[in-house]
């Protein structure tokens, strides 16, 4: 409670507090969508090759800007030759 008498008695700290609650909660919220992500390994015992259930359609980025994939023939022939 001490730290809303320090705000009522020192008013300008009121948007200072304020300022620090939005960035902190948009740090933190970032921070959980970037988890969710497929690109993101978090369980590398369990999936060791997650790069191999990505969907090259789905805009992996923030922001995408004209992203077009197409399949490079080189890796897919390593890929058969693999499996």
């Amino acid at each position: 409670m001490s730290f809303f008498r320090l705000l009522m008695k020192k008013k300008e700290l009121i948007p200072l507090a304020l300022i620090m609650t939005v960035a902190a909660s948009g740090a933190s919220s970032f921070a959980v969508y970037s988890l969710r992500k497929s690109d993101v390994i978090t369980d590398r015992k369990n999936n060791p090759e997650p790069w191999e259930t990505v969907d090259p359609t789905v805009p992996q980025k923030l922001i995408t800007v004209n992203q077009q994939w197409k399949p490079i023939e080189e890796l897919q022939k390593a890929r058969k030759a693999t499996k």
